[in-house]
């Protein structure tokens, strides 16, 4: 546990001037605070703010930032006012605190609103003050390092958001030791069993990956010495998440996974950086297309160095990075290199905010997006950095995040640009709009005036920014669309009332009954009639006697046996509809979601209400229109077998089938179906269809299957 000396210390060290004073009333006022307070671990809450603290000093933030983390807790969980941290600490820190604490305190009807919401706030607190982020990052660094205490359900959820915004925000920020622990923290609890394994794996081959270190680093000090060079040479075994990211992506098991060890060349120049770069190529031979140069081309974030991957000693292939003492700054420790412990400053200066362009981008795009779910796959698509640098035909360079597409290039030139795009060149010839742009692709593009974006396009543009104008227009025509429908509905429905929409829609009733319906205007109340969300019936029947609507639209008991008969269907299924009656509920077979997904409903003319999984791909192309989605949730009363396809990947060998197929059957889980096929390599490939009742069914069969002999890896598939 650190200790308040320590901090104290450690900011003297990089801050002589610092008011190591105000960090020792913060400390003292945080103690009277949280006294008798404990955290689940049962040790004193002031432990937690100390550690804040302890890992901002860590990051050489100012006095402020530090006074912050040792406070950051007090509004939101003691008796202590706004007003109090204001007179005692003034109006920076209680402006920050309170920051923090209004994140923390939001209320959302469901999790992924909540957390949505959360990240919106956070995300334009950082356009206040910078040093928001860095406390936040800091607050989950301790909370992650502490996550056994929590309930297993608890710690996944955490963890998963740590793993989906977190960690990649440190990245973005080029803060990567902070970014390389929450992954591994966040990897330890949403895989456990690939976790630990994996551990073990690497625990068991650590005096071997030592001794190649020791002898690799004699080589390249030796090799550095003898061209005149200085430099700082060090190795390290990636950490864990990296290592499984790189077996998940290759599909191949821990053994033949080659490169786990990078070494690292610190030098005093540029030119030294290329220098040393020839060296190590002429030591080893490199292997081909695995050198990247971000000195010349630096990542969105301002990381910069030299990547190789070269064939070492003893034939293995190891990763070298060359990079100058600046630039190591940079990539260890990012956004707060480049801003720390500058007292009085709210914001970064103007050159730093040109090198973090990215975060003014995902501002802007905020500022379109107001559904949930389309704000988290924004913000979690643009906080992955791996870019493209394109060029337009007037030698202009633009940078886009891979995957991007001339869809894409269209829309950041101009909006109507993007919506009468019909065509692209790139290099001087015509390609598909869904060709993915590569490094140093020369883009034109052909537009036509009658030319409009189609619904399809959502599923070839790439990047946000192109896919919310996309949305944003077809929107405004699906509207129109639905007002129209909507209104030839209800004035037929209307007239058999003997009345007229014309007539009605002015009342006060009809307003009141868009009020019920949670609408602010009659006018989207229409609208929703138009799309199927709610039939004509149900409006009427807030504007006349039930019985009334009944008889004069015919709407008798057949009707309300079919209603019925709806409703207890998606009973049986286990699926409970918040909102919406009268509609049937289907399951798609595009994500086959089980009990325990995260799943949603889109709701579709004349097949009623269709259950997707919220990462379903069909759901990113209905998120322009989010009324059409509905919150639903499973039934964990109704237990309905569901069937899942999973894919166990093995070694070919004689009787692992036969294991395998036990595994399933001592669960009392049934093989609906079984594919199985071999390949040249002496490994096999097996698909099963099998039937279960939920999520953590399927989870233990998963680990139960991965802890088969000879069993390399085993995954759900959710798409067909």
């Amino acid at each position: 546990m650190i200790r308040l000396s320590d901090i104290l210390e450690r900011v003297k060290s990089y801050n002589p001037k610092a008011d190591l004073e105000l960090i020792n009333r913060a400390y003292v006022y945080s103690g009277k605070a949280h006294a008798g307070h404990v955290r689940m671990s049962g040790e004193p809450y002031l432990i937690h703010p100390l550690e804040v603290a302890g890992i901002l000093s860590e990051m050489k933030m100012d006095v402020t930032t530090i006074v912050v983390g040792l406070l950051h807790d007090t509004i939101e969980d003691t008796d202590i006012t706004h007003e109090e941290i204001l007179g005692h600490f003034g109006d920076e820190v209680a402006f920050l605190v309170d920051g923090l604490t209004k994140i923390s305190r939001l209320e959302f009807e469901t999790t992924r609103h909540a957390q949505a919401e959360n990240l919106r706030r956070m995300i334009i607190s950082m356009a206040q003050d910078i040093r928001v982020i860095m406390i936040k990052l800091a607050d989950r660094l301790h909370n992650m390092r502490t996550l056994e205490h929590l309930k297993p359900e608890k710690r996944i959820k955490v963890a998963r958001e740590t793993m989906d915004i977190y960690a990649p925000l440190a990245n973005r920020l080029g803060i990567s030791w902070i970014q390389s622990e929450l992954e591994d923290l966040a990897f330890r609890y949403i895989h456990p069993e690939a976790f630990h394994s994996l551990q073990e794996k690497v625990s068991a081959k650590r005096s071997e990956y030592d001794a190649y270190i020791g002898e690799v680093l004699k080589v390249l000090d030796k090799a550095l010495a003898d061209n005149g060079l200085k430099g700082e040479v060090t190795g390290r075994v990636k950490h864990l998440y990296s290592i499984y990211n790189k077996m998940k992506i290759q599909d191949l098991p821990f053994e033949q996974i080659y490169d786990l060890i990078a070494f690292r060349i610190i030098v005093d120049s540029v030119r030294d950086c290329y220098g040393v770069l020839g060296i190590i190529h002429s030591l080893f031979r490199p292997v081909p297309g695995r050198f990247k140069d971000y000195i010349g081309v630096p990542k969105s974030n301002r990381y910069q160095s030299l990547h190789t991957t070269v064939i070492g000693p003893f034939r293995e292939r190891m990763e070298v990075q060359i990079r100058t003492r600046e630039m190591h700054l940079t990539a260890e420790d990012g956004i707060a290199a480049h801003w720390r412990y500058k007292e009085g400053s709210k914001t970064l200066p103007e050159e730093d905010i040109k090198r973090f362009s990215w975060f003014k981008q995902i501002l802007d795009e905020l500022k379109e997006v107001e559904d949930p779910r389309e704000l988290m796959e924004t913000v979690r698509t643009d906080l992955f950095p791996n870019d493209v640098y394109v060029f337009t035909p007037k030698g202009e360079v633009r940078e886009f995040p891979k995957g991007a597409t001339p869809i894409d290039f269209a829309y950041s030139i101009h909006t109507d640009v993007g919506h009468h795009c019909v065509g692209a060149k790139v290099n001087g010839r015509m390609v598909p709009l869904r060709y993915r742009l590569k490094n140093g692709d020369m883009v034109e593009i052909i537009t036509s005036k009658g030319h409009r974006p189609s619904k399809d396009w959502l599923k070839i543009a790439f990047t946000n920014s192109a896919k919310s104008k996309i949305r944003s227009f077809i929107k405004r025509e699906e509207r129109e669309r639905s007002m129209k429908i909507g209104e030839e509905l209800l004035d037929k429905e209307l007239r058999k009332m003997g009345t007229s929409l014309k007539k009605t829609i002015k009342t006060e009733g009809f307003q009141k009954a868009a009020t019920t319906f949670g609408f602010h205007r009659v006018e989207d109340l229409i609208a929703t009639v138009g799309f199927g969300k709610y039939s004509p019936r149900q409006v009427l029947s807030r504007l006349f006697p039930a019985e009334d609507v009944d008889t004069k639209l015919g709407y008798r008991g057949e009707a309300r046996e079919a209603v019925r008969k709806a409703r207890s269907k998606a009973k049986k299924d286990g699926i409970l509809v918040d909102g919406v009656d009268d509609l049937m509920v289907r399951f798609a077979h595009c994500c086959n979601p089980l009990p325990g997904d995260d799943v949603v409903g889109i709701i579709t003319r004349g097949r009623g209400i269709s259950v997707h999984t919220v990462d379903c791909p069909n759901v990113e192309a209905e998120r322009y229109d989010p009324d059409r989605l509905v919150d639903i949730n499973w039934d964990s009363k109704v237990k309905v077998p569901r069937t899942v396809r999973i894919k166990v990947s093995s070694e070919d060998k004689k009787g692992i089938l036969a294991e395998m197929t036990a595994v399933i059957s001592a669960r009392n889980i049934n093989i609906s179906h079984a594919d199985i096929t071999t390949t040249s390599d002496n490994r096999a490939v097996n698909f099963f269809e099998v039937d279960v009742e939920d999520l953590e069914q399927l989870q233990d069969l998963i680990k139960a299957l991965s802890g088969v002999q000879g069993v390399i890896s085993v995954e759900r598939l959710k798409t067909q």
